[in-house]
């Protein structure tokens, strides 16, 4: 009974202090412009705001193009917002002093998309890990780096290490190489990762194993983890006992816990994003739902829709309300979040 009281207290002490957080985010970004026309602006994200606790998998999902790797780059704080706050653990980490953001900078670490780019080709996989372990004071002398390059080879299933330490890139696969980045990540003993799409350039054979290896990783080294992704297929299977927080063009439609979302989709948008999931039974797919949309192309960020951006293509829009009013991302009894006139109406 007394280890459960303080299971439960301390998982109201992390949802009151977040790791990170998002407050009210919008990003824009200047968009064509020369001599004879005037410059334009891109809305990328829009008033974003969302939580993420000590331990926990916040899967952000939705289409090519709506964000996500914006909203990384902001909390990995390789970009600044144009209004609103990322806070590290209450900080606005853009108000913080050089020391501080130094130590926020290690704590927060990203995966990229590309295997193939995120590597310095003229650097062997050696160089690669001992280039933050000797920047940050990890490791003092050659040997010491060695030893703990080794450690991170085998923490991410790449053994015999003496097999890879100093290959170079191009000679390894690009499964070898996203593991290879994800040690570069450890090497900092991060806090919390951005994995930004982190296997969907991988062959489909191996992408189940490196997501079994960021959950062993999070388990193990207890990770906070924002994983983004177009698949709610693969965010199902890394974050069942997490979260999930769906994106259309800069905008969070609805947040909840993975299980209660994936079964009892509110957003429109979130079902067709689910009714797109293939799948393995060809009888299921013979029977399966049509994609409830009105149309498969999405309104440019340079021109956005009027009211819920979702409403040019939504089959249950209210005319007079969901081309006027903007909806609120609005939280329900059970906990979840969900911007949709028709959740209110």
């Amino acid at each position: 009974m007394m280890k459960e009281q303080k299971n439960t207290a301390d998982a109201r002490k992390a949802a009151a202090d977040p790791v990170i957080q998002m407050d009210q985010v919008t990003k824009t970004f200047p968009w064509g412009g020369s001599i004879l026309s005037r410059r334009r602006t891109a809305k990328v994200l829009d008033r974003v705001s969302f939580a993420i606790s000590k331990g926990e998998v916040l899967c952000l999902v939705g289409e090519s193009g709506c964000g996500k790797t914006t909203t990384g780059k902001l909390v990995a704080g390789l970009l600044n917002p144009t209004e609103g706050r990322v806070l590290f653990h209450g900080a606005d980490i853009w108000k913080m002093d050089p020391q501080k953001f130094k130590a926020y900078r290690r704590a927060v670490q990203l995966i990229q998309q590309d295997p193939y780019a995120s590597l310095n080709p003229a650097h062997s996989i050696f160089d690669t890990l001992k280039a933050p372990l000797v920047r940050h004071g990890i490791v003092r002398t050659q040997e010491e780096a060695l030893s703990r390059a080794k450690e991170l080879l085998q923490t991410v299933d790449l053994t015999p290490p003496d097999d890879f330490l100093f290959k170079y890139p191009h000679q390894l696969s690009g499964g070898q190489r996203q593991r290879v980045s994800i040690a570069r990540a450890l090497t900092v003993n991060p806090e919390f990762i951005v994995a930004d799409e982190a296997v969907s350039m991988i062959d489909v054979s191996i992408r189940l194993s490196i997501i079994a290896l960021l959950s062993r990783l999070k388990n193990e080294l207890g990770v906070t983890f924002l994983f983004i992704t177009h698949d709610l297929a693969m965010a199902r299977y890394f974050a069942w006992e997490g979260r999930i927080a769906v994106m259309y063009l800069g905008s969070i439609v609805e947040i909840g816990t993975t299980a209660r979302l994936i079964q009892e989709p509110l957003h429109p948008y979130t079902k067709a994003l689910l009714l797109a999931i293939p799948e393995a039974d060809p009888e299921i797919t013979r029977h399966k739902q049509t994609l409830p949309v009105r149309s498969l192309d999405i309104p440019s960020l340079l021109d956005l829709p009027s009211g819920c951006k979702f409403h040019p293509r939504c089959l249950f829009f209210i005319e007079g309300k969901c081309d006027v009013e903007v909806p609120q991302l609005t939280p329900r009894e059970d906990g979840r979040l969900v911007a949709c006139h028709l959740r209110s109406a």
